[in-house]
């Protein structure tokens, strides 16, 4: 049972090497971002943006969150503390 626990405290949820939380934030940010660009030059420019564009910034960001995860695997647990923190008003004095 403790060998369990320590496995699953040192081996976070994975997406394709990157830890869930990072491959999740890294969709969502990617796809707003894709969706901010496409509408204002559809909109703005009357122009439509190849779509593959996009496709290939969320597989390279995606590969380099992989390259860094493998140095310090916790980091998706670090980044998703801060983000309690910020929600909970903690100041960032008490958050270091």
């Amino acid at each position: 049972m403790k060998q369990q626990v320590l496995k699953a405290l040192a081996n976070p949820p994975r997406i394709f090497f990157v830890p869930y939380y990072l491959a999740v934030l890294n969709f969502v940010v990617q796809f707003i971002v894709f969706v901010v660009i496409y509408v204002s030059a559809l909109v703005f420019f009357d122009f439509l943006i190849d779509p593959v564009l996009f496709l290939i910034s969320v597989i390279l960001v995606h590969m380099l969150l992989a390259a860094y995860s493998q140095k310090d695997p916790q980091i998706g647990q670090i980044i998703l503390s801060r983000f309690q923190l910020l929600k909970r008003k903690i100041p960032r004095r008490l958050a270091a």
